[in-house]
């Protein structure tokens, strides 16, 4: 596990000051060890970090977006292929700021569920999504099982 300097500690207390008691009660995996308050501190250390860096790119992306799509209808003369060039590139600037914003959804959602102290519970099920899960995706809403339930329909 990473170790957490004293600022970053601070930061998870003072907009999760519940996490110390909620950590005890994260449902585990059968042969998994209980959460520790580390485990979790540094989770939530990672999601607020992703919180912070895509809402930043977000704002420049739009910046971007907003500007592109301001000077798209420049350039008279343009062909059918500079049009279409233009449209492409228009589409993946979309892409691109509408992944961001799903990516920011999700983490906001997991730190609401850290809030809430139902982090490491599966919402479709209400069983441990699991500590190695957690650790690898910490996003993850789902268990591995409900997860490939949900992929098979």
């Amino acid at each position: 596990m990473t170790k957490l300097s004293a600022a970053e500690r601070a930061a998870v207390k003072e907009e999760f000051p519940e996490l110390g008691r909620q950590v005890k009660k994260y449902p585990v995996r059968d042969g998994e060890s209980a959460w520790t308050l580390n485990e979790a501190e540094t989770l939530v250390v990672g999601l607020m970090a992703e919180r912070e860096r895509l809402q930043r790119e977000l704002t420049e992306a739009d910046v971007e977006l907003s500007d592109f799509l301001r000077n798209s209808g420049e350039g008279a003369g343009d062909d059918q292929a500079d049009s279409g060039a233009n449209a492409l590139e228009r589409e993946q600037e979309l892409t691109i700021v509408n992944n961001m914003r799903d990516l920011l959804a999700q983490t906001n959602r997991a730190l609401e569920r850290v809030a809430r102290g139902t982090y490491a519970t599966c919402e479709a099920t209400g069983a441990a999504i699991g500590k190695a899960r957690l650790q690898a995706f910490p996003r993850a809403t789902l268990s591995v099982e409900a997860k490939a339930r949900e992929e098979r329909r």
